[in-house]
């Protein structure tokens, strides 16, 4: 099932989201639901406060086709430090640099209710953290450093390609 995303300034983005106790059904159908959702928005993650749902559950694309379901992520450990740009599928049309960790570990339950923990590095990281982040109800847009006009964001990211 395909969901509306929820667009920014909508209060259910700023809340901090409840802990899944019990992995049912209705948060299986959640997931794919959510995978459904972020691959028709063209997007590489997406959490349930994005569709409406206050619970702690996210996806991430790790590459085309394999996607990372966490429910009651929590990051354990980071390390180092990049900068690059973001946008948001709930904040359409704003691009923005983002410092995050550039090695994160993970610790978060799969759709068994299995406790797992991953290890991210850099592009995997910063997905990972943007989507933890919303569901502590943050937006990319609150630790932006720099915002990059939408007409001038493929320029940017050719000057820094290399960074």
């Amino acid at each position: 099932m395909r969901y509306p995303i929820i667009l920014n300034p909508d209060e259910r983005l700023h809340r901090t989201n409840r802990p899944v106790e019990m992995i049912t059904d209705e948060v299986i159908d959640l997931l794919e639901g959510l995978r459904e959702t972020m691959i028709a928005h063209d997007g590489i993650g997406i959490a349930a406060p994005q569709i409406g749902k206050n619970i702690q559950v996210a996806i991430v694309e790790v590459e085309e086709g394999e996607y990372l379901e966490l429910i009651n992520p929590e990051i354990i450990d980071t390390k180092g430090a990049n900068r690059d740009v973001e946008g948001c599928l709930s904040i359409p049309h704003v691009y923005g640099v983002v410092e995050r960790a550039s090695e994160i570990t993970v610790r978060y339950y799969d759709r068994e209710g299995d406790e797992m923990e991953i290890q991210a590095f850099d592009y995997l990281a910063r997905a990972i953290q943007h989507e933890i982040d919303h569901l502590h109800g943050i937006l990319f847009t609150e630790k932006m450093i720099e915002q990059i006009p939408e007409d001038q964001l493929e320029n940017y990211m050719e000057e820094h390609e290399n960074d």
